[in-house]
């Protein structure tokens, strides 16, 4: 719809108060405006003789004045000043996003593609958590969760953890977990947006087949220091922002744990959590473990060289550490005897970026990163005399051009370039008997996309449409993956949305043993070869590792009025080329290897309300059939997937009165499919478990409680602290999050069951201070 708005005032040439162009505007296009009257006081423009679109009228007056405006909740628009937005990367190109903003809390904001952004600067609280963990974080959204309450495995919509595609600033990260998964790697301080997507990504993404987390820095030089300390019973941490010059800006972030210097309610629990099923807990009469460390680390640097007002270069470095060491001791023949047991990972990541705004319309992003994550362990068996060393290293190398053009106020187009080296081995070394494999992969990957967004008149409508192409030199494969995310609102309160994709992925994790890596984080990666048969290599057995493949579609319906959202969304996703050795089986099929497939099919259901911007209460629930098939296992007939969670529902509300906020939730979930045993086969030849049909038993539901409270306060005019308390599983219910048989070593036939058990009640306590 074109309206000629002065025409609409009779008024020909003629300047007009801020405020009456922005009232016939509301009344024109059935929006409505919220601003600070100071703002626009004063304001007159004379309109060009011409017929505006919504756009138009609305970028025309954002570049006459010093104003931007943002669409938020399907009708609603902000008006700000662009001094005061100058640090928080909010431009016209904003006007493309209708959004729901205080999606369940403060800082969490849904757009109309679909996908969420969460800013952590602003993020208000959520039940159980007392700082912005972006990884935790994501939990609260229907249709997330993870199966043993860590960052490191989390299941979006049936899919496993290495199928998220992890971004930090453009550069792919494979480890995304502290203290092994309990805690985000990430430091949320210098995090300034997330972008989370589970469906209907854009093209420029390549990998991630469940879900894309993108997490971004801020990339503004803006003159202004800003810093911040704090510390819980787990970690400390601080970040600082340094204006250089009125062209470059240094952000430093360091986080260390405290757990190797005191010993908290708070470690105690999550050691009881990680350890109980490893190695390191594990002794026996002959030997026993003690003398052990653990710490962890994270540093993360941004250098920001503004060379010109078009051009600008970005340096990122981050490195993320875990380590653990211990003695395993013994006494033989009245002689003692210790041997050091240690497990390191570490995920170092560096990137050059360069950015050319040639035009308004058309600007250039070229970015060069290495993302290199190393997991090394040696595990002494003091009474069997011998020494494991395990090593599984990624090097992942890859050069991205991606290019912007805004066509016109309705039409963005955006294409690009990447090209990526990944390179992952596997090292095995074992002193007696004497064994060594070391096996390594390489795929070198060719993509190129493009993709156009068109937004109509009224931005009632939104098509977002675009095509990725891969080529993998290696196996001289060409894939190619649409992408679809479609949006349209309807009677001002209903949104209707639509996405669909295809996608591939070259990288997955697999466990080998449930001890690797002294039983803590047993999982690996390793690269698709794209053989269709076991293969003998150097003495080395090679199995088949397929590129995965994914392809997946939703449909959602969203009412949003009077903040009440009303959100339900079904969904379908299959996914082709998993192995079996990438699930995790702990029963019949631990040992069998063999390459099939996941469906799952279900539909999220979100209730949000909220009350005069100090109460909101949300209830969340989701439904979703989770299947495998693979032709060797249960006679090639589909049986439950280890992540099938049938029924799965949260509550939570956050209330806020002046400096405090205080968060309740309840979390609910049937229990995730286990196989029980029937007997025990005690052949002449075989001893081993007999089960009865694979996941076709479940565990006892999980409920869990939380609960956190904030206060904030300022110290001066220029510093302002926060004082947290938070209480995980307030109840202290004892959930089984897995379970599993194992046949003891006697002649009696008995069979222990042993039970992995979540986290029991943990407090803990922060206190930040920010300058």
């Amino acid at each position: 719809m074109n309206i000629h708005l002065a025409a609409s005032q009779n008024v020909q040439k003629e300047e007009l108060s801020l405020t009456t162009i922005l009232k016939t505007i509301e009344s024109l296009y059935d929006v409505s405006f919220s601003y600070v009257d100071e703002t626009i006081k004063g304001i007159t423009l004379e309109l060009p003789d011409r017929d505006f679109t919504l756009i138009d009228i609305l970028n025309f007056i954002s570049s006459e004045t010093q104003l931007n405006f943002r669409l938020l909740d399907n009708r609603f628009i902000v008006v700000t000043s662009k001094a005061r937005d100058k640090d928080s990367n909010f431009t016209t190109q904003q006007l493309e996003e209708i959004v729901v903003v205080n999606y369940l809390t403060t800082g969490l904001t849904k757009l109309n593609d679909g996908s969420l952004t969460i800013k952590p600067k602003s993020f208000g609280i959520l039940p159980g958590l007392i700082e912005p963990d972006v990884l935790q974080t994501i939990q609260a959204l229907p249709g997330v969760f993870s199966l043993d309450e860590t960052v490191s495995n989390i299941n979006i919509r049936g899919g496993t953890h290495d199928q998220n595609l992890i971004l930090w600033d453009g550069i792919k990260m494979y480890q995304s977990g502290h203290f092994f998964g309990l805690i985000s790697a990430f430091n949320p301080y210098t995090t300034t947006s997330v972008n989370v997507s589970k469906n209907g990504t854009p093209a420029k993404y390549g990998d991630g087949i469940s879900s894309i987390i993108d997490m971004r820095l801020s990339n503004a030089v803006d003159q202004e220091f800003k810093a911040g300390l704090g510390f819980n019973l787990i970690n400390a941490d601080g970040f600082v922002k340094i204006p250089l010059s009125n062209k470059t800006e240094l952000q430093l972030s360091t986080r260390r744990s405290v757990t190797d210097l005191i010993v908290t309610p708070t470690y105690d629990q999550y050691s009881k959590r990680v350890f109980q099923d490893s190695d390191f807990n594990q002794s026996n009469d002959a030997s026993i473990s003690t003398n052990e460390t653990f710490y962890f680390y994270d540093i993360t640097a941004k250098f920001l060289y503004d060379l010109s007002k078009k051009d600008k270069l970005r340096f990122n470095v981050m490195v993320v550490n875990n380590s653990l060491d211990y003695d395993e001791q013994s006494t033989t023949n009245d002689r003692n005897e210790a041997l050091n047991s240690k497990l390191l990972q570490q995920n170092l990541a560096t990137s050059v970026s360069y950015i050319r705004n040639w035009t308004p319309n058309l600007s250039l992003n070229a970015q060069i990163y290495v993302s290199n994550y190393d997991l090394d362990a040696t595990n002494f068996d003091i009474i069997n005399n011998q020494r494991l060393i395990q090593e599984n290293e990624v090097y992942d190398g890859s050069v991205k051009l991606d290019i912007n053009y805004s066509i016109s106020q309705n039409f963005k187009a955006n294409m690009g370039y990447q090209f990526t080296e990944v390179g992952i081995s596997n090292l095995e070394d074992v002193n007696n008997p004497i064994f060594r494999s070391y096996i390594k992969e390489v795929i070198r990957s060719h993509s190129i996309y493009g993709e156009i967004a068109f937004l109509s008149n009224n931005a009632k409508s939104k098509l977002n449409f675009g095509m990725r192409l891969n080529y993998f030199k290696k196996f001289d494969q060409l894939l190619a993956e649409p992408r679809l995310s479609l949006s349209h609102r309807f009677f001002n309160s209903f949104r209707l949305e639509i996405l669909g994709e295809l996608k591939s992925q070259t990288t997955s994790q697999i466990i080998d043993l449930q001890n690797d890596f002294l039983g803590i984080e047993k999982r690996r990666w390793v690269l698709s070869n794209n053989n269709t048969e076991v293969m003998v290599r150097d003495n080395v057995t090679v199995f088949p590792v397929p590129i995965l493949r994914a392809r997946q579609a939703s449909v959602g319906i969203h009412y949003n009025r009077n903040k009440l959202l009303v959100s339900a969304e079904g969904f379908f996703k299959k996914v082709n080329g998993i192995t079996s050795r990438s699930q995790g089986f702990q029963n019949q099929y631990q040992f069998v290897y063999d390459t099939g497939s996941y469906a799952v099919k279900g539909i999220d259901l979100l209730i949000n309300k909220q009350f005069r911007n100090r109460f909101s209460t949300w209830l969340s629930y989701t439904y979703s059939k989770n299947d495998y098939t693979f032709s060797a296992l249960n006679n090639g007939n589909p049986f439950p997937n280890n992540a099938d969670i049938r029924h799965a529902m949260s509550f939570g509300s956050i209330y806020t009165y002046e400096n405090i906020k205080v968060a309740l939730g309840v979390n609910w979930h049937t229990g995730r499919p286990t196989t029980n045993y029937l007997d025990v086969n005690d052949s002449s030849t075989n001893r081993e478990i007999i089960y009865e049909l694979p996941n076709s038993s479940r565990l006892k539901d999980y409920l869990r409680t939380d609960f956190s409270v904030l206060y904030s306060f300022d110290i001066s005019n220029f510093s302002k602290a926060t004082i947290g308390a938070s209480i995980w599983n307030v109840l202290n219910r004892k959930n089984i999050i897995n379970t599993y048989h194992i046949l003891n070593e006697d002649t009696d036939n008995n069979i222990s069951t042993i039970e992995n058990q979540s986290l029991g009640i943990t407090p803990n306590i922060s206190f930040r201070v920010n300058f």
